[in-house]
Order: C-alpha cells, then structure tokens, then sequence
C-alpha cells in the first residue's frame, strides 16, 4: 500500500499540506506543498481564482449538453463593492485542540465546528477555505467580514438569536469575490432509515445512500458524498475541484455507523474525487470511492460524478422476461469479451450498432458478458475489480453501456454479466485496507489471501460487506437491466483450504473446510436477487461436488438458477481430443455426464478458459488433418446442442478460428475475408452454428425438459468399438427428437437405430440436420428423405430405420 505521505509531527503547529492537481488522481502523483499560513501563502501553480480551492462548483463541467439538475458556477459578483463595504465582525474563537484536529484532517465531526451555530453570544459562524484572502458573509442585514484565525479559518460572530439566511463572498488572490453556499450548514444526506438498513446490513439500495449523488438540498444545488470506513480517524474529500487538497473538504462520522458524509454546493456531475484516509497508524490514503458508479478511465483511477439520463425502451422485454422459466426455454449462450470483440469498435455505442445483429443472425437467445467493472489491469480480462458500481470507462459511460443492452434487449437478446465476489485486486487506490486495516478483507491473513490471484478475499461474515455484494448484484440487474449473473470462482469462495496447502488455511468453527460464510452470503444473495428481479438468472461457475448449488435456498441450496457444468465440458473435451482410434477407450468420458445431469439445473460451457494459456483453440484441440478437424468440432457442437443443459460458445470458435483467444486482438475475424484461402471452410462452421441455433429455438425437445429425466432417453450409449452414441429428447408434449454422433472417420451404411414409435400413421422421419452437409464444409453425405420407421423394434424402441452415419458426424431426426 502506497500512503499520501505521513501526517505532520503531532508537536508542531498544525500545517495542512496542499497537493498539486495530478493527473486526475492517480495515487503517487501529487506534490505536497506546506507554507506557514495556506490562507496567506501563494497561490500553487493551477490554481484557478475563478474557482477557489473551497467548497465551489465543478473544474469539470458536465458532459452532457442537457444537465439536470446542475449546479451554476459561483457569480463573480460583481459584489467588490460590496465586500470592500464589510464590516469586520469580532473572532468565535475555538479551542486550539479542535483547530488542530480540524486542520490535520482528524476531526470527526467538523460541521460542529464549521458552519453557523447560535451561542450565548450571538451567532458564530465559521468558514475554512484555504488560500483565500477575505471571506464575507452576506446576509439580509448586510455584508460583514470574518477574521482569518489560521490554516484558512475564518470565524466571526453576528448578532442574534437564530440563524440567518447567508451567503458567502470568498476573494482568492488575483481574483474577485465569489458567491458561495456554506455546505457545512446542511444536515446529513443520510436518514436513520439508511443508517439502520445499512448497520442491519439489509440496503438493498445502497447505492443511493452512499457514493456520490447530484441533488438539492435546502435548495441549493450540489454534490453529496458519503463513504464507509468505520477504522478512520478522519475522512476528507479530494479532488480536481479542490485541486486534491482535502483541507477545505473534511467530512462529518455518522455516529456508530462508520459512514462519512459531506454535501458539497455547487459541485456537479463529471467531477473527479477520491476520499483522503486519515488512518489511526498516522498515514493519508487517497481512496477511490466503493461505490462510485463512474470511474476514470485507466491508467487514472480517480473517480467520477454521475448523472444516469438513459430513457429505457426495453418495457416490453422486461414484462416478458418476468414470467420466463429459463430451466424450461431455450438458452444458447454467446460469451464474449466487450474490449476485444471488435476492436476497431471503441466504445459501447459501436458495438451496439454491430452486436445485436451478429447475434440474431446466428440465433443465439443470450450473450454473457465478461466482467464490465472497473478494473485497472485489462490483462486480468476485468476479473480483478477495483469498481464494483462502475462499468469500464474504457468503452465510454455508463449511459453508453446501459444503451448497448437497451439495443440488445430490443433485439430480443438476453444480457449476462460475469460477476466477481470471490475476490479483489490489491490496488492501493482500490478496496485493500481501505481505512488503513482490514475492512473488506478478512483480519486473518489465512483467509484474505488469495494465492491463486495474488488478490484479496472478502469478508463474508461482515455485514457490511455483505451488504456491499448483495446490493452490487441488485445494482446490476436493477439499475442496467441485466438478466443474468454469472458468479466467477464459486468453488474458490465455498472452501477453506480452496489452492491452500495444510497449515495454509483456518478451519470453520466446526472443524471443517467448508466457507460457511460463503455459503450463507450466497444464498443471501441469490435470495434477494430473485426477489426484487423477476426473470433475472443467476449462474454459478463452480466446478466440484458441493450438493445444491442450484437447490432453493429454502430448501437448503444456494439458490443458483443454473450452474456451469465443467464435469462435462472436461470429460468431453479430452474424448474429442483422442485419435478415433483410441476414442473407444475414453467412451466413458461422453456418458458420464448422464449420470449426474439432473442433480443440479445446469450450462454446457466452452468459454474462454478452455480457449487460453496453451489449452488451443477448440478446433485446434481435434486430432487428425485439417478436414478431420473441422469435422470434429462440428460433430461436438452438435453433439453439445443436443445433450440436455444450455450451452454456451465463446467468441471465435463460431467459425473454428485456429489461433488460441488473444485479449488485445480479439477473434481471427480475417480468416472469414474473402482472400484468406480457408474463408469457405470457416464460413461453414459459422453457418452450422447459425443452423444449430435456428432448429434447437424451434425444438422444444431440446430445452423444454432439460431439468428432468423424462426429457431423455439413451438409444444406443455403448456403441463404444464404434465411436457411436445416440439418444432421444423429449419435449413436454412427447414430440421427440433423435441425436446420432459417429465420432470415428468411417461411413456407417445401413446402420440400424431405434426409433420411438410416432402419433402418424406414416411413421416418417426427416433429417433437421446434418453436421456433414456441404454447406457447412462437410462432405455431404445424408439419408434419403422422408425416412421410414420399420416395425422393427431396436435399441429399446418399437421401431427402428436403417441409415447412413456420415463421418465424425452428428445427426439430428426429428417426425416429418
């Protein structure tokens, strides 16, 4: 963790140190610079006596052209006369010892101090403002001038028994006075509503309660601020409005909450800020804030004030969504990576002109998103978070990225989004000790690191930080429309001892391995998120054997709509990878599956991890010649398509791209180029796809009993001498449909199959597809159509027919 610097020797006079604006806040690019009097000293290089260094107005302005509610810029009055007319009111003095906490950033409660307050001898009211020459109260009485005490303390008392309606006129070198509201005289922002939800750790919202909001209070227009760091001795706000000296910014403890907050006049949307730490060992951190929902795009990591001004047109999508039952409906998932996807698409709007009709072409129902959030390193692909309520400012804003899914959802596309609670990078901007000890981490150093990642674990037995993921997966859903999360590293979050060695880890109070923590945040969150958002699915990556991962919460579960099946996707992918020859002996590794596949609801995932890190591209991991290769991989997707669960296909492997996935490149999208001599051949593969998707829609066989054992029934699962399996789905109704892989080289003639007996007299069947056909780059051998069932029973059928069993193909059959 790399600290602001330390705080000053307690035994010198109090001299609060001024930074340099940096480059929009990054941590380590502020200069500090100390003088004897900051309201007498010169002015630092930058700094702008059109804005002051006090409570003010934005250097930034709003992005957009229509700001609601935007605060104005302070007059330069033309009030010169006016303060040169001041009367000089007598000092309010203060206690050396508050003045001394108040000015090293220590005070937790500076609106007792600051503001306006009656005593018994009139009104004291008391102004900090750094670097400023003359500070006058302007009242309905008059202009009165304050006396300068130190550090940028102006204080004076009025007469009178109750506060008065005030302004301030603030003169800073080189420059006229500036019409100012005193934000130290408003009450908090928060209620007791929010405080009790949030100690409760039952904010379902908390979004709206902390971070940054513009509004009104007491009718003036602003920013407020409130953050949680209950182990703070101080809390103030920095940012380039203030030129990221937090002393004219401290902020007010809100009791035992742990929550500081400040209301800022004038300030407003596109300001940059972080929080300035005091920390009970002696240093200063510049924090970025949990829940900013925008951020600086990196290398800068400061964050930013927003304003959502998105009008939703998705009304009709959401109604439909609401009554959905996605254990029962199809679901063919497009995973892909939002930077890398397109490259020479920059931001979230271009690739919503391109996204949403790629994926209705291809006919998938979804495309899951990898992680959106903020994260400062874009080699960890946003797995490692630093902002939890932000999405990435690499592709714009989050009105930009809320656009995008409005267009996908008028296209009829279901949005997913990674999400990442099991863990957070140690950043010392980001979340790690973020008031200066343990906070969103465990205390114990067996429990918060994680050595797969070098990252940190969360504390999921705190209830704040509870609260904090909770309420993230509803922000999500709730506020950006989302329709399913898909929970990384699910496995790493259940078990103590998860990549740990023994001695490496503490057991739970009974004894066990098991993240009992863990386990009840999930289900907490899975709970909650069903709750408050109708249709919306969660997806849990988790890759061992804990019983009822997507069992209700009620019934002891954790609550998980689907989960990632990575039994299967394992076991299938090393068959695959066999040579024909030897594939007989791995038979076991396709059927497996079958034995557990109604144990949980569950997504066949070929993602990005089993495309990366030499684990090749999945054409590439097919034995035997180019040809072979390609029809492997379509034999797969077939076979994939037709086992019972969802499935879901990263970017690239649409078309068999060779090349494993490149995060700064993105997909081989040349190999489909005209020029490229196997443009045909990858062209096909992509039009299988598009086939794959378009039948399985229109087939309720494939999705419509997914979840249950009478949606399925082997044919022929031992066929293992021949690389041969083949089976039946149901659709609720009965309405069959036949599945038939031949994973070896060789044509099968007059190969008889089962068939289930039909509703028809003719008993006709008909090829719905064929992975072998020539327009997918196969060799084009099919069976004649219609085909007729015999009275032949075969394979536990009473019918059966003869057929042709292209090569490394699957087929599927469907009634005529």
């Amino acid at each position: 963790m790399t600290p602001l610097g330390p705080k000053p020797d307690r035994t010198t006079p109090p001299v609060p140190a001024t930074f340099l604006p940096g480059r929009g806040g990054r941590s380590g690019e502020s200069t500090p610079v100390r003088s004897a009097d900051p309201a007498r000293a010169e002015r630092p290089a930058g700094l702008d006596p059109e804005l002051g260094p006090g409570p003010g107005p934005a250097a930034v302005p709003a992005p957009s052209p229509e700001p609601s509610p935007e605060p104005e810029r302070p007059e330069r009055a033309e009030r010169s006369d006016v303060v040169q007319a001041a009367l000089r009111l007598p000092e309010a003095p203060l206690p050396p010892a508050e003045i001394e906490r108040l000015l090293r950033g220590e005070h937790h409660d500076p609106h007792a101090l600051l503001g306006a307050h009656p005593t018994s001898e009139g009104i004291a009211i008391r102004v900090l403002r750094p670097f400023a020459e003359r500070v006058v109260v302007e009242t309905e009485h008059g202009p009165v001038e304050l006396t300068h005490l130190q550090g940028g303390l102006f204080t004076g008392l009025l007469p009178g028994r109750t506060v008065p309606a005030y302004r301030l006129l603030v003169t800073y070198p080189g420059g006229g006075p500036l019409v100012q509201h005193d934000g130290y005289r408003t009450r908090p922002t928060l209620g007791d509503l929010d405080l009790h939800l949030i100690s409760e750790g039952r904010h379902e919202q908390l979004w709206q309660a902390l971070g940054s909001h513009v509004r009104e209070v007491d009718g003036v227009a602003g920013t407020a601020f409130a953050v949680w760091a209950p182990n703070a001795v101080g809390v103030r706000l920095i940012g380039d409005f203030n030129h990221w000296d937090g002393t004219g910014h401290p902020m007010r403890s809100l009791g035992s909450s742990g929550i500081w907050e400040l209301f800022v006049p004038g300030l407003g949307e596109g300001a940059r800020y972080k929080y300035e730490i005091h920390t009970r060992q002696g240093w200063v951190l510049g924090k970025a804030d949990p829940l900013a929902r925008a951020a600086q795009c990196p290398p800068d990591t400061a964050s930013v004030v927003t304003v959502s001004r998105h009008v939703w047109q998705d009304a009709e999508w959401l109604a439909r969504r609401a009554h959905t039952v996605h254990h029962r409906t199809p679901m063919s998932v497009y995973e892909l990576h939002l930077a890398s996807w397109r490259p020479e698409l920059t931001n979230y709007r271009e690739i919503a002109g391109e996204l949403p009709g790629y994926l209705t072409d291809l006919g998938f129902t979804h495309v899951e998103f990898m992680p959106v959030m903020e994260h400062p390193f874009g080699g960890s692909w946003g797995y490692q978070v630093s902002g939890f309520y932000a999405p990435t400012a690499r592709l714009g804003t989050p009105d930009d990225f809320k656009y995008l899914i409005d267009t996908l959802h008028r296209h009829g596309i279901g949005v997913i989004v990674d999400w990442v609670p099991a863990h957070f990078p140690k950043d010392d901007f980001a979340l790690a000790r973020f008031d200066g000890e343990p906070l969103y981490e465990p205390a114990d150093p067996l429990r918060a690191e994680h050595p797969d990642w070098g990252t940190l674990e969360f504390d999921y037995g705190r209830t704040e930080v509870r609260n904090f993921l909770v309420a993230n997966a509803v922000y999500w859903c709730e506020e950006f429309h989302i329709d399913g999360l898909r929970v990384d590293a699910v496995a790493s979050m259940l078990y103590l001892d998860y990549s740990r060695e023994g001695g490496g880890w503490s057991p739970n109070r009974y004894g066990g391995r098991e993240n009992l923590d863990a386990a009840s945040f999930l289900q907490e969150m899975n709970a909650t998120v069903y709750r408050r958002c109708p249709g919306v699915v969660t997806i849990a990556e988790e890759s061992t054997a804990w019983d009822g991962v997507t069992r209700p919460t009620d019934s002891g579960g954790l609550g998980f709509g689907l989960k990632w099946n990575m039994g299967w996707m394992h076991d299938s992918l090393v068959y695959m990878s066999k040579e024909p020859v030897h594939r007989k002996y791995h038979h076991n590794e396709m059927t497996f599956s079958m034995v557990y596949a109604y144990s949980e609801n569950y997504i066949l995932p070929i993602s990005h991890d089993e495309v990366v890190h030499g684990k090749q591209a999945l054409v590439a991991k097919m034995p035997g010649d180019w040809w072979q290769q390609r029809a492997n991989h379509r034999a797969y997707l077939g076979f994939m398509w037709a086992h019972p669960g969802k499935q879901l296909l990263f970017m690239g492997q649409e078309f068999a791209q060779g090349a494993e996935w490149d995060h700064e490149h993105g997909p081989q999208w040349w190999v489909l180029d005209e020029g490229w001599p196997a443009a045909e051949e990858h062209r096909g593969v992509r039009r299988l796809v598009r086939e794959l998707n378009h039948v399985y829609r229109d087939a309720p066989a494939l999705w419509e009993q997914d979840t249950t054992p009478d949606g399925f029934r082997w044919l022929d699962g031992g066929a293992a001498d021949d690389n041969l399996l083949s089976f039946v789905r149901y659709a609720a109704d009965g309405t069959p449909l036949v599945a038939i892989s031949n994973f070896s080289p060789v044509v099968r003639h007059c190969h008889r199959t089962g068939l289930p007996a039909l509703r028809s007299a003719d008993q006709l069947w008909r090829e719905v597809l064929n992975t072998d056909a020539q327009e997918y780059g196969g060799s084009g051998i099919a069976n004649s159509e219609p085909i007729k069932a015999e009275a032949t029973p075969w394979n536990g059928q009473p019918r059966s027919a003869e057929l042709i069993l292209p090569p490394l193909a699957t087929l599927w059959l469907r009634p005529a």
